[in-house]
C-alpha cells in the first residue's frame, strides 16, 4: 500500500504522515528529494528555495522526476508526502494499491495553524499566506500543481475539527480503502 498525500500549505498532511508512521508506514516526502537538492547547492531549504529548486528539477528532468527519484525508496508499505504536480501523481499510480489522499482545510485555520508551526517563508499575515499559496497553482506542467492535484484525489479529507477529529477520518479511509 503507498497513500500519497497532497493539499496546501498547512492543511494536515504531516499530521496525518505521523499517524501512518505510527500504523508502520515507511514516510517518504518529494520535498526531501528537493532539500537534499539544495543542500547539493548549499542553499537553505526555504519555502521560496525548495519551490524554485523543484520547479528548476522538473523542467530540467521532466515534471514526474521528484516521485522516480522516491519511487526507488518504497517499500512496500509507504506514505509519499508533498506530491504538488499531476506527473508526479501518474509516477506514483504506477505502484500497486497507490491511494491518493488529498487534505484542505478552510484557509483562516491553515494560516492559524502555519503561524504555529512557525516555518520561515510561510507568510506571517493572511494576505501573504494567500499569495504564496496562488504560487503553487500554476499551470505550468513543470511548476506546482496543487488544485490539480487534488482533483485527481481518490478522496479528500477536510480538516477542520481537532487532531483527534483528524485520526479518526484517517483510521475510516484505512478502514475502507484496502
Amino acid at each position: 500500500m503507498v497513500i500519497g498525500l497532497t493539499g496546501p500549505n498547512a492543511s494536515g498532511k504531516g499530521e496525518i504522515a505521523r499517524y501512518l508512521m505510527e500504523e508502520g508506514y515507511a514516510y517518504h516526502s518529494l520535498s526531501d528529494v528537493v532539500r537534499e537538492e539544495a543542500g547539493i547547492r548549499g542553499l537553505d531549504p526555504t519555502r521560496e528555495n525548495l519551490i524554485n529548486i523543484g520547479n528548476e528539477l522538473r523542467a530540467n528532468f521532466g515534471p514526474s522526476v521528484l516521485a522516480e527519484r522516491i519511487r526507488k525508496r518504497l517499500t512496500g508499505k509507504d506514505t509519499v508526502d508533498s506530491i504538488r504536480n499531476p506527473y508526479e501523481v501518474m509516477e506514483l499510480k504506477k505502484e500497486p494499491h497507490f491511494l491518493l489522499i488529498a487534505v484542505d482545510a478552510p484557509v483562516e485555520l491553515r494560516f492559524a495553524w502555519s503561524l504555529q508551526r512557525g516555518r520561515a517563508g510561510d507568510g506571517m499575515t493572511l494576505d501573504a499566506f494567500i499569495e504564496k499559496e496562488e504560487r503553487e497553482n500554476s499551470l505550468d506542467p513543470s511548476a506546482q500543481q496543487l488544485r490539480e492535484c487534488m482533483k485527481l484525489a481518490g478522496l479528500i479529507i477536510i480538516n477542520d475539527g481537532d487532531l483527534d477529529d483528524l485520526r479518526k477520518k484517517v483510521e475510516q479511509v484505512l478502514t475502507f480503502s484496502f
